[in-house]
């Protein structure tokens, strides 16, 4: 049958193209610096050895090992560098992880938590190279890290990091005293932690990978890879561009379902920068224990301090992200005297089944084709530790972490339940979202700058009324998988709740899985 087609008289509601990360909220980061660039041309009859697809710390890092090692590389971005989560991060640079140590011994023996913790350290080692080298003026400051418990069960839980923490090699101590006004019972310090500004840090990459002779191709969403005559070609709206390699550094492999889809959950974090009336502002990286817990630190720009505040995540497309906005900020504001809250925002990251990130041959495609995902929330750290991993496989076919991050293990007690979790929750949103839908008489019943999943004359939509009145109508179905999108009032975009694919208000893919931009009813 024909879909109805709802019109709207003008359009003036901004599209991804004019954003500078993949939210409409402003970053700490991009409100004060962009790194769109002017426009770049290339011989696209050429065949370079390497393509990178995505801009963030990953495939700038990667893209950059190779180039240096005599490698021809191209990267490709949908958008710009910095756009996606990289743009969004709180960018804490920490020698342990959201998966603890203890965690991973349980699930991939004990020999594999003191390799994991070498694989950070690499990373931290790594960052410290290429500010020092390149001198990245990059606001980069080494701080002890906090991690406190404010419960009985929380200092178990705690107990268990510090232990596992020392089996695995990590320097990590007791503490007497944290920078944090919240009353604790007990907590660790890890050293050598570190904070920077992430898009000056990327930002320097990216100049250091131009200066070796490296290409960069912007608002190139790759829309599919073919392969043929000895390479891939990477085709896009305007491209086609050759490479024996294919990296996909996109923080979730695009295109149609695969396994790394069914492993890793997408979650959206929240952070807000305030100003404190007391100037009370913690010298240090501090972090609680709840689940999920929340993180501190200070960072300055142009002479003002902010205190960094982030968590109360929760699935993509599952929660109220103004209530979590809502929920962070009362938290703040509970132990700090809070000025202003100049800036919030929120940032998506995918949780791994088993624990730890997938690094290294895409599961199902051909040889040469690679990805890197499933980094929880410590994107930064594991972005870099999969640039390493990543170059050391296209360069030599081996890499000391292979194994441990293998896209294609198979751990038959590891993420087990958290596979079927997770994918019994995708296959309830697919049917569940289909239900219960409001039925409405008219799209007049949606409000100024309000998106709402309706029904209107048996057909469902994916509706938004910009601020002047305008309406843009869509077809609610993700073409990834075919679930139903949910409205993120605080981003303006829609959200998909089984494996992450975003689109803006106009339906434009802005990150995730998805290839292809929801259809428009217009």
């Amino acid at each position: 049958m024909e879909k109805t087609k709802y019109t709207s008289k003008t359009d003036i509601v901004p599209d991804a193209s004019e954003w500078e990360r993949d939210g409409q909220n402003a970053s700490l980061w991009n409100r004060h610096l962009t790194l769109k660039n002017e426009g770049t041309t290339f011989p696209e009859t050429d065949v370079y050895d390497v393509i990178v697809v995505g801009a963030g710390i990953t495939g700038l890092t990667t893209a950059l090992l190779l180039q240096q090692a005599g490698n021809r590389c191209v990267i490709a971005d949908a958008h710009h560098a910095g756009f996606g989560t990289t743009g969004g991060t709180s960018a804490h640079i920490n020698t342990f992880a959201d998966t603890t140590y203890a965690e991973v011994e349980q699930a991939f023996g004990t020999d594999a938590a003191p390799l994991f913790a070498e694989s950070i350290r690499d990373a931290v080692e790594l960052i410290r190279h290429f500010v020092d080298t390149y001198r990245i003026d990059c606001d980069l400051e080494w701080r002890p890290g906090y991690v406190y418990a404010e419960t009985e069960k929380e200092v178990r839980e705690l107990d268990d990091l510090y232990e596992s923490a020392l089996r695995a090699g990590v320097k990590v101590a007791l503490a007497d005293d944290v920078p944090t006004p919240v009353p604790y019972l007990k907590a660790i310090v890890f050293e050598g932690q570190a904070q920077f500004h992430p898009l000056k840090y990327i930002g320097g990459l990216l100049n250091e990978f131009r200066k070796s002779g490296g290409m960069v191709v912007e608002n190139a969403c790759i829309r599919e890879v073919e392969t043929g005559d000895g390479y891939y070609t990477a085709i896009s709206d305007h491209h086609r561009i050759r490479a024996k390699r294919v990296v996909y550094a996109t923080h979730i492999p695009p295109g149609g379902i695969n396994v790394l889809h069914f492993r890793n959950a997408p979650y959206r974090s929240y952070v807000i920068a305030a100003t404190l009336a007391d100037e009370a502002y913690p010298d240090a990286l501090v972090y609680d224990s709840q689940d999920p817990y929340h993180y501190f630190r200070t960072h300055t720009i142009e002479g003002q301090p902010y205190l960094i505040a982030g968590g109360h995540d929760h699935k993509t497309g599952h929660n109220d992200p103004e209530q979590a906005f809502a929920d962070l900020e009362a938290y703040t504001r509970k132990y700090y005297n809070v000025e202003q809250v100049a800036y919030r925002w929120s940032a998506q990251y995918y949780v791994p089944a088993d624990g730890l990130p997938y690094i290294g041959h895409l599961p199902g495609a051909p040889d040469g084709i690679y990805a890197a995902t499933g980094y929880n929330g410590n994107g930064m750290i594991l972005g870099t530790a999969a640039a390493l991993v990543l170059s050391d496989l296209i360069m030599t076919g081996e890499s000391k972490y292979k194994a441990l991050f293998d896209p294609a293990r198979v751990k038959p007690v590891a993420g087990f339940a958290e596979v079927v979790k997770e994918n019994a929750d995708v296959v309830k949103r697919f049917i569940v979202d289909r239900w219960g839908i409001a039925h409405i008489d008219s799209l007049a019943d949606v409000s100024p700058d309000e998106g709402r999943i309706i029904e209107l004359e048996g057909e469902k939509l994916a509706v938004y009324r910009d601020p002047g009145g305008e309406v843009h109508v869509l077809d609610p179905v993700c073409p990834h998988a075919k679930c139903i999108v949910q409205w993120n009032s605080t981003e303006k975009s829609w959200d998909c709740p089984c494996h992450g694919a975003r689109y803006d208000c106009r339906g434009h893919v802005l990150t995730g899985p998805a290839r292809t931009d929801l259809d428009q009813m217009l």
